[in-house]
């Protein structure tokens, strides 16, 4: 396919099974208003394959398609990034849909402010079940998450995840892959800040995210969260902030009052009080009564499950000390 613009970013998508995400992803990107990009999925091990669906834009994006046996999807990525041809290297999840200006915008981010690794915000797209939206809200909200993952306010330093990621060649060549791990990429962002590299948040550079369809799932997902914090504490002592034992006091904090209100119904007024900030700040966020609402669902999900996730490693892994070997558990994962 030609192109109008030289070749410059290498869009890299493990995929497990998702053939109906990848073809909404792809027609995503052959909407982008500039095509100087390659697309490299890299199908680990699926049962479920998604050729056909990558086969339909051979004539309308530079695609490539890899299948390769389960591995884990860092080595999916690193498997991606040696076949990729771009001077950047971008990531996103399989479950992500891209603006059509999104390529447009990261180029432009990139000649204003030049950074060897970079991210951007997720959102929810209007065609996005509700359950997606309200979940979004969650993950988003800086009531729930502190603005960590690419809010305009924060209370830690932007950590770049895989949903939305970029780092140049120059950055893959010093410090490496993807280590197989779960928190995968705030691992491989940390290793990159720590070899002294900058690290940008472009606000205008955003994809639309799915995540997860159902609160189950979620819950679930953001438990190996809050196990995976306890993980990156032990590899980088100190990176553990305030903002990540939040949801650990919320439940601590929550099973203290809901006991307490027992003997005096008063206990309860804080929690009750945060439920209704949140509903309120979700209605606005999300316009929607319905959705905010749900959104309220979803938080406490978020957080209960992200706490519970955080306790149980934190006692397993530091107070009963069986995390001290945990290099040594990542390189058995590599080797494997």
């Amino acid at each position: 396919m030609s192109s109008n613009s030289p070749l410059m970013f290498s869009i890299i998508i493990p995929v497990y099974n998702r053939p109906d995400e990848i073809a909404d992803l792809l027609a995503s990107l052959a909407k982008q208003t500039d095509n100087g990009f390659e697309t490299i999925i890299v199908e680990d091990g699926s049962t479920v394959r998604c050729d056909r669906q990558c086969g339909e834009y051979d004539d309308r994006i530079r695609i490539k398609y890899f299948y390769k046996d389960n591995e884990g999807r860092s080595i999916a990525r690193n498997y991606g990034i040696d076949r990729a041809d771009g001077d950047f290297f971008i990531f996103v999840d399989s479950d992500c849909i891209l603006p059509p200006d999104y390529i447009a915008r990261l180029r432009e981010a990139l000649k204003s402010n030049p950074s060897d690794c970079f991210g951007g915000p997720d959102a929810a797209h209007e065609s996005f079940s509700d359950i997606q939206k309200a979940i979004n809200y969650a993950m988003t909200s800086f009531l729930t998450t502190g603005g960590i993952r690419g809010g305009k306010v924060s209370m830690e330093k932007f950590t770049p995840r895989t949903f939305n990621m970029g780092f140049s060649r120059k950055v893959y060549d010093k410090v490496g892959g993807f280590r197989e791990m779960f928190s995968e990429d705030i691992d491989m962002s940390t290793r990159i800040r720590l070899a002294g590299f900058k690290i940008s948040l472009y606000p205008e550079v955003a994809v639309f995210h799915k995540r997860r369809v159902d609160f189950k799932k979620f819950w679930r997902q953001v438990h190996v969260f809050g196990m995976s914090r306890i993980t990156l504490q032990l590899l980088y002592p100190g990176s553990m902030k305030a903002v990540h034992w939040l949801p650990a006091v919320f439940v601590i904090g929550s099973a203290a009052m809901i006991v307490a209100a027992f003997f005096c119904k008063w206990a309860i007024i804080p929690l009750l009080l945060y439920i209704i900030a949140l509903w309120i700040w979700g209605i606005i966020s999300t316009r929607s009564l319905k959705i905010g609402s749900m959104g309220v669902a979803a938080s406490l999900v978020q957080l209960t499950g992200y706490g519970t996730g955080f306790i149980r490693a934190y006692v397993w892994k530091i107070i009963l000390r069986h995390g001290r070997d945990i290099n040594d558990e990542i390189e058995r994962r590599r080797g494997k």
